[in-house]
């Protein structure tokens, strides 16, 4: 069985196999490089909703669920570095 694509207004290719990461590489391409930095909040909310419009409802579970798990293990990270700054720690140095 093959895996559905969806494409990005300039025809750019994203694979759907559930890898998100893959999803936000494709839209720093072509949003955000594309536009040599020179992007808007409209424009790059335009580009996803135009993604998002191509999904199927079980695609856009998946892919919500993989966004908020994310979206939480850079929350805690944000939050232990902040902690570790109040420590006197520099977290980026321990990695």
């Amino acid at each position: 069985m093959s895996q559905r694509s969806i494409k990005t207004t300039s025809g750019a290719e994203i694979v759907l196999d559930g890898d998100l990461l893959a999803v936000l590489e494709t839209l720093y391409h072509e949003v955000t490089a594309r536009k040599e930095l020179e992007r808007s909040f409209e424009d790059m909310k335009r580009e996803i909703d135009h993604l998002i419009g191509q999904l199927t409802d079980d695609e856009r579970r998946e892919y919500l669920s993989e966004s908020i798990f994310l979206n939480q293990v850079k929350y805690e990270n944000n939050k232990l570095e902040s902690y570790l700054r109040k420590l006197g720690t520099n977290p980026k140095s321990e990695i």
